[in-house]
């Protein structure tokens, strides 16, 4: 069955405080990540970045990996190839991670209904800056 996303799911992630680790953002202001991890600030979000090269973003921390990130973590943003978000999810689910939301594109029907069998909240293939004005949240 194709996942589905949950309005009400997306509403509470983008009108929630919490802290997001952006997994793919790098300080290169030409890639969509930068942007959009911008506009999950604006929305009020702690985020993180985790790129293997750990830099910081937008003044705030990078991290190797999501293991290395201390902490909770809400909400996992996956930018990265879709043949690559099964691992990232994978990782999200066993840091207790609270949500995944995988990017506009970044589809893995699998990895989305495991992390709803961990108990994650799962957003898929949509992205923070279409759905906060879609529902009038910014």
């Amino acid at each position: 069955m194709a996942h589905r996303n949950d309005p009400d799911t997306i509403r509470r992630l983008l009108t929630t405080p919490g802290r997001w680790a952006v997994v793919g953002l790098s300080d290169n202001p030409e890639r969509v990540a930068y942007g959009i991890a911008k506009y999950v600030q604006r929305l009020g979000m702690e985020i993180v970045a985790v790129h293997p090269k750990a830099e910081s973003v937008h003044g705030a921390p990078g991290y190797a990996s999501l293991a290395d990130v201390p902490g909770r973590i809400d909400v996992v943003d996956v930018f990265v190839r879709s043949e690559l978000a099964g691992a990232v999810v994978d990782e999200a689910i066993a840091v207790g991670a609270g949500a995944v939301w995988l990017q506009l594109g970044v589809i893995d029907e699998d990895a989305a209904a495991r992390a709803a069998a961990a108990g994650l909240d799962v957003v898929m293939d949509t992205c923070p800056a279409i759905d906060a004005p879609r529902l009038g949240i910014a």
